[in-house]
């Protein structure tokens, strides 16, 4: 079983937003896709490696800590422009915050309500509770890519990009038994999230919508 078995809440964001989707499905990340790393592609083409989800985090930011057994990635490539690319990774980082609180069975962690505000952690709030009700966590691998960046203004961005799930699996915590059963279209997800640039200079998710099966997703 896909381990998002319950959709996020979906609230309407603004026509900018809607106006990333089309390019969620293009090919210029195309070339990342089969990488286990962020591909941040810096000015002299070299490639780099996302932060682990254990990392320590300068500013004041939590530290996010991962079990063994369960791995996010993040494909992407830096865009050059410093706005955008710090909203791309922050926004890498409020979907570590959101995986945390499932993996430790909390709500109350630090991370998630640093890297998230307003109606999107709400709506994680609400989606990790279930998890949480059901007894459930995950175990695998989860795959972002297709990621793509707007600004509209200096301090509004919109994040779309894709999740591959075929690879990640829900797991019952009393009996350990793990979901393993054959991936279907509802593995692969579209995500739609506005960010926003806050005073401390994080900018945190404050809505998201998701759309499970979408065919631009899927392979």
């Amino acid at each position: 079983m896909n381990r998002r078995s319950t959709l996020l809440a979906a609230f309407a964001l603004t026509a900018a937003a809607a106006l990333t989707l089309s390019a969620c499905g293009s090919d210029e990340n195309s070339a990342a896709k089969n990488s286990d790393k962020v591909a941040g592609a810096d000015t002299d083409g070299e490639k780099s490696a996302s932060p682990s989800p254990s990392a320590s985090e300068a500013n004041g930011r939590p530290k996010i800590t991962f079990p063994s057994g369960a791995k996010s990635v993040f494909e992407y490539e830096k865009t050059g422009n410093t706005a955008k690319d710090a909203a791309l990774a922050d926004s890498t980082l409020s979907v570590n915050s959101v995986d945390e609180a499932i993996l430790q069975g909390s709500t109350d962690t630090k991370a998630l309500g640093f890297y998230n505000t307003d109606k999107a952690l709400s709506a994680y709030i609400t989606y990790v509770r279930k998890y949480i009700d059901d007894g459930e966590t995950w175990v695998g691998k989860t795959r972002y890519f297709n990621y793509k960046v707007t600004l509209s203004g200096a301090k509004k961005a919109y994040v779309t990009y894709c999740s591959d799930e075929s690879r990640s699996y829900i797991k019952n915590k009393q009996t350990k038994k793990v979901d393993r059963s054959p991936a279907t279209a509802n593995a692969y997800v579209l995500y739609n999230t506005s960010l926003t640039l806050m005073t401390d200079g994080i900018w945190r998710t404050t809505d998201v919508v998701s759309n499970r099966g979408s065919e631009t997703c899927q392979p």
